[in-house]
């Protein structure tokens, strides 16, 4: 939390502050990709070593996750949201003229407004690809919350339940808040855009 995530798209960076994430925690967890040692081609960034890409696809939007543990122990965490610091203009434009919050609130969100369409770094290291996570420098943050993860399945409670997501307290670009209190916060950014 805290940190950067850039992806430099060859003309100029795009970045935000992490201000949102969820653990998966390997072959116990019954919400991970590699659940009871499921490994495949489509999640084989999560048995790489620390610091490898796990770019996957649902439907048409495509997620970002770093793997963080030796070679052969699938752990991973899951960027979902970023507060938006450069390249604000391409990733509005990316995302069809979607502003405030609207624009990086969600993992699918996020990678959509960077432009990522395919899941072509899957598999990369993170230092050999366009993403970086500057771990040498961090906004200050005052609180992070500890909440269960989005959309994990209610058949197994004690996963559903378990506190692996990480957020920004406060901060308006945190996934999953009420659609209301997103509005109110799009429309304050609209207007702040129109007198900028």
């Amino acid at each position: 939390m805290g940190r950067t995530l850039s992806f430099n798209n060859g003309n100029e960076l795009l970045s935000g502050t992490i201000v949102e994430a969820e653990a998966y925690v390997g072959v116990k967890d019954r919400a991970a990709h590699s659940y009871g040692g499921r490994r495949s081609q489509a999640n084989e960034g999560l048995y790489r070593p620390g610091g490898s890409l796990y770019i996957y696809s649902q439907r048409q939007y495509f997620f970002f996750d770093v793997a963080c543990q030796a070679e052969g122990e699938p752990q991973g965490v899951l960027i979902r949201a970023i507060d938006p610091l450069t390249g604000i203009d391409t990733m509005i434009k990316n995302r069809n003229g979607k502003t405030g919050p609207l624009l990086t609130n969600g993992p699918g969100k996020m990678m959509q407004a960077f432009g990522i369409t395919s899941r072509k770094w899957d598999l990369a290291r993170l230092e050999d690809s366009p993403f970086d996570i500057d771990i040498n420098h961090k906004r200050k943050i005052e609180k992070i919350t500890a909440l269960p993860r989005v959309g994990i399945n209610q058949s197994d409670p004690k996963w559903a339940k378990k506190k692996l997501r990480f957020i920004v307290a406060g901060n308006p670009y945190v996934s999953d808040i009420k659609k209301k209190d997103v509005k109110k916060i799009t429309d304050l950014f609209d207007k702040i855009l129109k007198i900028v």
